[in-house]
């Protein structure tokens, strides 16, 4: 199997473990204007998913964003469990992710719009975990898989 691809970045110290998956949203802090970390703080692409896979808490840097400072730590792109078409759905394939359906009070819209996942970017199916939990609204036939990063 490859090596996970990994980056450097800062989170705060209070959430730096192993494990921690986030979503980075960008730079919305003012506060981060003319810190002289801001470029290692905010050098992940807004909107994906991140995993932290190693922590370098050997130093410790003042934050006015986090209470406890900021650390370093190695993050990869995490993988996003979604519904795609059937079709799709098959185990190391490539898809190019779009959102499809507008239907936001749909109980399986959180899966077909899940957070982390970039529209049009492309990933490969890492795994088929099963059927949609749920019927589709709109009649198409769904799996629930496992995406990750190309």
């Amino acid at each position: 199997m490859a090596k996970e691809k990994t980056k450097v970045t800062l989170i705060g110290a209070a959430l730096a473990r192993e494990g921690l998956e986030f979503v980075y949203e960008g730079n919305t802090c003012a506060e981060c204007e003319g810190c002289k970390v801001q470029k290692v703080c905010h050098n992940l692409q807004p909107g994906k998913k991140y995993r932290v896979v190693g922590v370098r808490s050997n130093t410790r840097h003042d934050c006015p964003v986090h209470h406890e400072a900021a650390v370093a730590v190695d993050v990869a792109e995490a993988p996003i469990v979604t519904l795609i078409g059937s079709d799709m759905a098959i185990m190391n394939s490539k898809v190019s992710y779009e959102f499809s359906c507008p239907r936001g009070g749909c109980r399986s819209y959180r899966l077909c719009r899940p957070d982390g996942i970039i529209e049009g970017e492309k990933y490969v199916v890492g795994e088929v975990l099963g059927n949609a939990p749920d019927v589709c609204e709109r009649g198409r036939s769904l799996k629930l898989v496992e995406l990750r990063p190309i």
